[in-house]
């Protein structure tokens, strides 16, 4: 499949929510809450053919510690931020990313693709 953007998440679950509401191509790699050297070797490997990276971590400390861990190794990623109220990707209403998403330009699907979308 063809990507141009990558979003790099910590878990399995907040990248299917993220599938969920993406109407496009999209790499969604997962660092699964932890990062090491080697991890970083690995995500470069896997991102290297991508034009746009994205940082998509939760907002609690964990997330944030691996936010600045990935920065490091990625400095010209753009950082999206579910709002503090959720706290974590996983928790955030599926309205709630597609409007996240949306605004840095991916393109979303609309609709009842499940339950709590179109809450917030």
């Amino acid at each position: 499949m063809d990507h141009e953007r990558a979003i790099i998440v910590e878990g399995k679950t907040d990248r299917e929510r993220l599938r969920k509401v993406l109407a496009e191509p999209v790499l969604i790699v997962c660092t699964y809450g932890s990062y090491s050297a080697e991890k970083a070797a690995h995500l470069e490997e896997q991102l290297e053919e991508e034009e746009e990276i994205y940082i998509f971590t939760d907002a609690d400390d964990s997330g944030k510690k691996l936010r600045s861990q990935l920065q490091e190794d990625f400095p010209n990623a753009t950082h999206l931020h579910t709002q503090a109220l959720y706290a974590q990707v996983a928790h955030t209403p599926l309205d709630v990313l597609a409007n996240i998403l949306e605004r840095a330009g991916f393109s979303v699907v609309g609709g009842n693709e499940e339950s709590d979308y179109g809450r917030g």
